[in-house]
């Protein structure tokens, strides 16, 4: 959060950026994503219905699917909400109390951030 002294009569501007999230699990593509899927499960299913076949060692197969997954199953799928919403869901955060909101295509490509369009042109 950044915090400036105002002047004597000045009004107090004060803007949050959100933090960067570290945990992004999202794909270049949802199809791209989707195959992920298909391999890590299709490993999990597969080493399980494997045993009675070829014995226990096909069950050795299964920590592979934690590469395709990139962790777990709930890593995925938090991946695939990650990679559908990307770039048409938006967080704002102001004064501690974060929002997600509808992305504005028109703001991205003028550049201008999405907080300062809803402050009225007075204020800015």
């Amino acid at each position: 959060m950044n915090i400036v002294k105002p002047a004597q009569g000045d009004q107090i501007r004060v803007t949050t950026k959100a933090p960067a999230n570290d945990m992004n699990f999202a794909s270049k593509s949802v199809p791209r994503h989707l195959a992920r899927g298909v391999i890590g499960f299709g490993l999990i299913i597969g080493s399980i219905a494997m045993v009675p076949v070829a014995g226990p060692a096909t069950l050795l197969a299964a920590p592979l699917a934690l590469i395709a997954f990139r962790g777990c199953p709930t890593c995925w799928m938090v991946g695939l909400a990650q990679t559908i919403s990307r770039g048409r869901l938006e967080r704002q955060c102001v004064d501690g109390v974060c929002t997600l909101t509808k992305a504005d295509p028109a703001a991205k490509a003028a550049g201008e951030p999405a907080a300062d369009r809803d402050v009225p042109a007075a204020s800015r």
